[in-house]
């Protein structure tokens, strides 16, 4: 595989670019083996996920301490994230979208569910619309919680499937699923200092019907 993506690295915290087919978890081939790898280090820690398939903007802790402080950024709402998705449709210019989510754990999918259970989770992100095109909405996203195929899902049900997305979309798109990890923001965990990236998507389609947003 070619070199990670680096983005910013200190000796506490790296920043990099998840491609996508990557898993975000450690595990053989994921992410943090192949940093480990790439900046000859020893620890390197997961502290927030990104599906498999989708690509874009993560941060990982070079100690177990960094690691800790970071997650509580995330328990606690000071860990930010944002997402950029090209759905299908047209969804209102913003909005809110708010859902029960349950997990089917054997054909490993995500669903909408209309009554509380034990395996329901309480699902909430924000939205707005950036740019349309031919059927296609560019649309900005952050995450209030964090659910397994939570944008995914939550654009689905309303008949807005992501572009590309093949376990919830539309099938027979020849186009990797346009979700992406825009920016991330969160207080540095040793020198306690505001830190901000952002990365626009790759010039790829679908993104590059809405090349003119990004230039």
């Amino acid at each position: 595989m070619s070199a990670m993506e680096i983005i910013y690295s200190d000796k506490r915290i790296v920043v990099a670019v998840k491609p996508a087919g990557i898993l975000s978890t450690d595990q053989p081939g994921g992410m943090p083996e192949l940093l480990r790898r790439e900046l000859g280090t020893d620890c390197i820690r997961t502290v927030h996920r990104l599906d498999a398939q989708v690509s874009g903007l993560m941060v990982f802790a070079k100690s177990a301490k960094a690691a800790s402080l970071l997650s509580e950024q995330i328990r606690d709402g000071r860990f930010r994230k944002q997402y950029l998705a090209v759905v299908h449709g047209d969804p209102p210019v913003s909005g809110t979208l708010v859902d029960l989510l349950g997990r089917d754990k054997i054909r490993r999918l995500t669903y909408v569910s209309h009554v509380p259970g034990p395996d329901v989770r309480d699902a909430r992100l924000r939205y707005r619309v950036l740019s349309r095109c031919e059927g296609f909405s560019l649309v900005s996203i952050c995450l209030v919680t964090g659910r397994t195929h939570q944008i995914r899902v939550q654009f689905a049900s309303r008949g807005w499937p992501l572009a590309g997305d093949r376990k919830y979309g539309v099938g027979g798109e020849e186009l990797p699923i346009a979700l992406w990890s825009y920016r991330l923001e969160f207080v540095h965990p040793e020198r306690e200092e505001p830190m901000e990236f952002r990365l626009a998507p790759p010039h790829d389609e679908p993104w590059t019907w809405f090349r003119n947003h990004f230039e």
